[in-house]
């Protein structure tokens, strides 16, 4: 029970309106608090029941909009462009914030990329910020010429509204947490474009972990080979949106474009966490070089891997701030934890290493019989 004799906050509230402050009216069967009685106990409101899924479902359609417009022979011609981008990052042509790699999928910024994940000066939704003009490449001409085009034509965007390219390159049991695109960093609509092979897009998941699972969606969208899908309305700012691991089957890639804001905040270069960016830069290179295999694998070895990784996210969720916890959060909140656990693991070993318990032979024994 709360301060004040309330146990919930919207009981206080009420209680101070001109109408009900002390003045609640003590109808039959009302103990005057705003709670009724049942059988001389007070019994509590049950909260409002949540809206019908399939309410839900139909606000989430009103804003999507599926067009089948890439032939079979335009898809191999991009296909092949989207080869040459992944071979160009490997051999490291690209600027450093152009590529960004996590398990199973990697992620190629053109046009204008943004700061998330473990790289915000500040954590949470909304903290995102554009990077200074010219810190990722420039969107390839064939962007423009293969894909921009045409959609312009079938009037799904207007001209010149593309300024942010993004390719999303999943391997088999490849995902994205359930996420936002940032309201205010992005216009509206979002549009993506899917090659390689089919998947599909769901609004409303939850993710767990430990190993992952993922609930239920509010809506299972298939999203194939080909095919546009534009968000806007509902389905782009009132409910998340994820790639399930189980989803992706094969390899597929994604074109996503967008359009940032006139207003939208870029990083200070002069702010402390931009120091630390372009500090960690010559650091980071490295990660953009090894090579990953393209051969394909079945649906369950590819996603082991991404398994194990995910299982270090469930250790420390309890920890976590709530906006972290919950299922509102920026596609990268597992990788910004990948980062900060492998920094928890290099504080770990060193206090071990200080620890006169660890440097006990006979205690060290009996740790290795567990």
């Amino acid at each position: 029970m709360a301060a004040g004799g309330f146990s919930d906050l919207r009981e206080k509230l009420s209680f101070k309106t001109p109408q009900g402050k002390g003045h609640r009216s003590k109808e039959a069967g009302d103990g005057g608090d705003g709670r009724k009685r049942k059988h001389g106990h007070l019994e509590e409101e049950e909260p409002p029941p949540p809206p019908p899924r399939g309410l839900e479902a139909g606000r989430v359609k009103s804003g999507i909009r599926q067009v089948s417009m890439f032939s079979a022979d335009e898809c191999r011609r991009i296909e092949s462009r989207i080869d040459e981008v992944v071979a160009k990052a490997e051999k490291g042509l690209y600027r450093e914030h152009t590529v960004d790699r996590a398990p199973l999928r990697n992620k190629y910024f053109f046009g204008e990329g943004y700061t998330y994940g473990s790289q915000l000066e500040r954590r949470g939704p909304g903290q995102e910020r554009l990077y200074s003009k010219g810190e990722v490449d420039d969107i390839p001409d064939w962007v423009h010429e293969l894909v921009v085009k045409k959609l312009v034509a079938n009037d799904i965007i207007p001209e010149g509204f593309v300024n942010s390219a993004v390719i999303n390159d999943y391997q088999p049991g490849g995902c994205i947490v359930s996420h936002v695109d940032p309201i205010h960093i992005f216009e509206r609509p979002i549009v993506s474009v899917s090659f390689f092979s089919d998947s599909a897009l769901c609004f409303g998941c939850k993710f767990q972990f430990k190993p992952i699972r993922v609930s239920e969606p509010v809506l299972f969208l298939p999203v194939r080979r080909g095919s546009v899908t534009v968000l806007s309305g509902y389905a782009a700012d009132e409910i998340t949106h994820c790639i399930r691991p189980q989803d992706v089957k094969e390899r597929r890639a994604v074109v996503i474009l967008r359009r940032t804001k006139a207003d939208a905040p870029r990083l200070d270069v002069s702010s402390p966490g931009s120091a630390l960016l372009s500090a960690l830069g010559s650091e980071r290179r490295h990660v953009l070089r090894p090579k990953r295999s393209r051969q394909k694998a079945g649906p369950d070895a590819a996603h082991r891997p991404r398994i194990l990784e995910m299982d270090k996210e469930e250790n420390r969720r309890s920890s976590l701030p709530s906006w972290r916890r919950s299922g509102f959060a920026s596609e990268n909140t597992w990788r910004r934890s990948q980062d900060e656990d492998e920094e928890e693991d290099e504080e770990e070993e060193a206090g071990r290493r200080d620890d006169p318990r660890f440097l006990d032979p006979v205690r060290s024994v009996k740790m290795r019989k567990r």
